[in-house]
């Protein structure tokens, strides 16, 4: 009788057939079924077989088949009939426990197609699998909530989406596929233990901040630095158009190309950027003006109070020409509109901690998304345990110990002759706590989320 190929205990084999790309493992349950499941009866009639033919895990490079006669029995007592049980197998995946396991993790950071080849299942059940994966995941694996909470717009696959970050830990907890309202109200309301939020820092999206203020009352809504201060360099860049569209050719290129000066701070310029800077607004005042404003609305965020902060942009305001004014109308509005927010933030300077490399992470995350739906991309990136920021690091690699003396002859079961599959104790069907959540009694981890700096270089390396 061929060795036991399969490493499942629960199973004879028979005979092992070999082709180029496949193993063909004709095999038969070792325990016969002896009950009727309906009830109890042990009166049991054979009433024919059917051939099925379960997928299991590749082993050297071949899709496995294990082909089993499976035999349908009739209770005498109660008149049903039913099929022999089949232990470790998904017999409604037709297939085995431990590939339908193995199909989830992998599918976090392989393509669907990829493993159709290498496993003979269907795309179509792999998706499957993977659908039901994540929804396993989601039950049991728990972000912490975070105390300062992000909460961004990032476009991804052609959508705004909502991204809610954790930003002392500077990790992702979760992204959700819109920002409408009605969305982060849900989320919000949803996450556990919501009222250890303290602070929120956000941009000017009223139905983020509506939402926030509904489900949240007791957090400080703080409207992020970068989303403003941006707001006086836009301001720049329409007055350098409106003015370039009033000058000739030669000067029109000329404008064009010092574009990136007028967009640097002045401290940060350089002896050649400063002299072109001085040029220009010698010779268009009105430029000049508005690279200015452009610098003292930053020098408002050097402020150490509210009181502060009001009474230089008060004087900012207040030194507006009405030549200049069209161009900041939107960055006026928006600190009248927001004040109390934007004011927040010099009592509590909080900001998202991945603004600086949120351009990059839209690139890569974008990258990563071609041909995925957003829930199959949002999935990769939350679940894949490499990207996660745990309380405590994993410990170290440390050699084995050496093993105990072994009595020749007792060592090793006859069956283990090295196939290349691993002999698996029992797997729990997709789901279960004991998959997938810590056991009982064990001391949780803290799980603060999607590691944000890991993620960019993650994706970069092809990692994922």
């Amino acid at each position: 009788m061929p060795a036991n190929i399969l490493n499942l205990q629960q199973y004879r084999v028979l005979r092992v057939e070999e082709t180029d790309h496949d193993y063909h493992v004709t095999a038969e349950p070792v325990d016969a079924t002896s009950s009727c499941p309906h009830c109890q009866s042990d009166r049991l009639t054979s009433w024919g077989t059917r051939e099925q033919v379960f997928k299991d895990m590749p082993m050297h490079g071949k899709r496995v088949g294990i082909h089993i006669d499976t035999k349908r029995l009739r209770c005498q007592a109660c008149g049903k009939t039913f099929s022999q049980a089949l232990p470790v197998l998904a017999e409604n995946r037709m297939m085995t426990d431990r590939l339908a396991k193995w199909i989830g993790q992998q599918a976090l950071k392989r393509t669907f197609t990829s493993l159709a080849d290498e496993t003979g299942v269907v795309e179509g059940t792999i998706r499957n699998i993977f659908r039901d994966y994540v929804n396993a995941l989601e039950r049991t694996v728990r972000f912490e909530t975070p105390k300062w909470m992000g909460i961004d717009e990032i476009h991804i696959i052609n959508k705004p989406r909502c991204v809610i970050s954790n930003i002392q830990n500077d990790t992702i907890v979760d992204m959700l596929h819109n920002r409408n309202k009605d969305t982060v109200a849900k989320y919000l309301f949803k996450m556990q233990n919501r009222d250890k939020v303290q602070y929120v820092a956000m941009d000017m999206w009223t139905p983020c901040r509506d939402a926030v203020s509904a489900v949240l009352p007791d957090a400080t809504i703080v409207i992020d630095k970068s989303h403003v201060v941006r707001m006086a360099n836009d301001a720049m860049e329409k007055a350098r158009k409106g003015l370039r569209a009033e000058l000739p050719p030669k000067q029109k290129r000329g404008l064009m190309h010092d574009r990136f000066v007028l967009m640097k701070r002045e401290c940060a310029l350089n002896e050649q950027e400063r002299l072109n800077l001085d040029g220009w607004a010698k010779n268009y005042p009105a430029l000049g003006e508005a690279y200015r404003l452009k610098e003292d609305f930053y020098g408002i965020y050097e402020a150490g109070t509210p009181e502060d902060a009001m009474r230089r942009y008060e004087a900012w305001h207040g030194g507006i020409s009405t030549e200049i004014r069209p161009y900041f109308a939107d960055l006026i509005r928006a600190f009248t509109n927001w004040q109390a927010f934007i004011l927040n933030y010099f009592d509590h300077p909080v900001t998202n901690a991945y603004t600086e490399s949120l351009n990059n992470l839209i690139r890569v995350m974008n990258r990563l998304g071609r041909g995925y739906s957003f829930e199959a991309l949002r999935a990769k990136v939350l679940f894949t345990e490499a990207l996660h920021s745990h309380e405590h690091k994993r410990p170290r690699f440390e050699r084995k110990r050496e093993p105990e003396p072994v009595e020749m002859g007792h060592g090793l079961p006859d069956d283990a002759i090295g196939y290349g599959v691993p002999v698996m104790e029992k797997v729990p069907s997709m789901g279960s706590p004991e998959t997938y959540g810590p056991h009982k009694h064990e001391k949780r981890d803290k799980n603060y989320g999607v590691d944000i700096p890991t993620l960019i270089r993650m994706i970069e390396a092809g990692e994922i």
